[in-house]
């Protein structure tokens, strides 16, 4: 997992490097940073977020792995990738709606970059398994990134075929990248589900022991960091 870890954050310098001066280019030129300065200064200054979709499996696992990250303000479970509207849990378990089980992570560019976010998603999950994540089987378990726009498209197809041509696992990667499109909020009762049902069996046999190892990967990225 560490070798592993590293030969990631190796990668994402490269790709950082690389596309700088597009990202430059891009933002310099958006209508939306032209409008930016034509406004009150003070207000350019009020906190912005940015969102990232992943599907990793059981969105439990997912859902509090990442809100240990700092710069991760909210991550929200739910449905998206599918073609049924409105579905609940139940429909999503029997693997006939196309939608997969994922989260919205809502978090602040300034402190976590999108390209730090994919490191976790990358080590968070097994991304060689297709539709299936340890016991929990389907194809509502798969793993997948939902790009925003073009950027995070790009990033996720860089990053996987990097992967694969540095056999960073013994088999290939097969996360899908696709368009991010309606997301269906889970049921209350999934939201923070961990934190909520600390000692549920599924809680303690599978989430915690992947917890506790994203932990000791991340460790200097995790909030409340200084206080540990």
């Amino acid at each position: 997992m560490l070798s592993f870890f590293c030969r990631f954050a190796c990668l994402i310098l490269l790709v950082s490097g690389s596309s700088a001066c597009a990202r430059h280019t891009d933002v310099s030129q958006s209508a939306t940073f032209k409008e930016m300065n034509q406004k009150d200064p003070d207000k350019m200054t009020e906190k912005r977020t940015d969102t990232a979709t992943f599907a990793a499996g059981c969105f439990w696992c997912v859902e509090v792995q990442f809100q240990q990250l700092e710069g991760v303000d909210t991550v929200i479970s739910g449905y998206t990738g599918g073609h049924v509207a409105n579905p609940d849990y139940k429909e999503v378990c029997t693997g006939t709606t196309g939608h997969a089980e994922a989260c919205n992570i809502i978090y602040d560019p300034s402190k976590i970059s999108y390209d730090e976010l994919l490191s976790a998603f990358f080590t968070a999950h097994d991304p060689t398994q297709l539709n299936r994540q340890g016991n929990d089987i389907g194809t509502q378990y798969r793993s997948a990134v939902f790009y925003h726009n073009d950027e995070q498209k790009e990033k996720a197809e860089y990053y996987i075929r990097k992967l694969n041509e540095e056999h960073a696992y013994p088999s290939d990667v097969v996360t899908q990248v696709a368009p991010y499109e309606k997301f269906y909020q889970a049921e209350d009762y999934h939201q923070n589900y961990y934190n909520l049902n600390p000692n549920q069996g599924y809680c303690q046999m599978v989430i915690q022991p992947k917890l506790e190892k994203f932990k000791k990967v991340f460790g200097d990225k995790l909030k409340g960091r200084a206080a540990r």
